[in-house]
């Protein structure tokens, strides 16, 4: 199976659109804020949601909504948190730490979207299962459109090491 079977395969055909346009956006703000790539990039769309979405790092999104929901992982995300991408984009934000670290990740998330952008995050997830996970080196930028309107917050990382559940 090749990589963009790999990445559709998992997408119902009505979310590609959406799918290829929002991988753009996620693409382009990281590149105006940080002022690095985070993959290599093409002059075509459709490849390069391709290549974030098969990307060995995780790449997660959310919404600007007042309680966040998920709108985008890429294959590592997905694995990580064990679901399929119907389940994750339907997911609140929130719900992917641990009710005592959700402050904590709050006060981070409030931080990038002063800032544009922070680096250094880390901290425990929960994937769908109770499988718990510490994540590190986490970059989260605000996402826009073009015209620069912010439509939600971008993170990635490529540093998680699975950790012991409270006895």
């Amino acid at each position: 199976m090749s990589g963009s079977e790999i990445c559709w395969a998992v997408l119902p055909p009505e979310m590609r659109a959406r799918w290829i346009a929002h991988s753009r956006a996620l693409l382009d703000s990281y590149r105006q804020l940080t002022g690095e790539e985070l993959i290599a990039r093409s002059a075509d769309p459709q490849e390069e949601a391709e290549r974030l979405f098969l990307a060995p790092m995780v790449v997660v999104s959310h919404g600007g909504e007042s309680d966040p929901i998920l709108n985008y992982g890429n294959r590592a995300a997905l694995r990580l948190w064990e679901m399929e991408v119907e389940n994750f984009i339907a997911t609140p934000s929130r719900l992917t730490a641990e009710p005592e670290q959700r402050e904590a990740r709050a006060r981070f998330l409030e931080e990038a979207e002063r800032k544009g952008f922070v680096t250094g995050y880390e901290g425990i997830r929960i994937s769908s299962a109770g499988r718990r996970f510490r994540i590190s080196g986490a970059t989260v930028w605000s996402v826009t459109t073009p015209d620069g309107e912010v439509i939600g917050q971008g993170a990635t990382f490529s540093r998680w090491e699975d950790v012991a559940s409270p006895a």
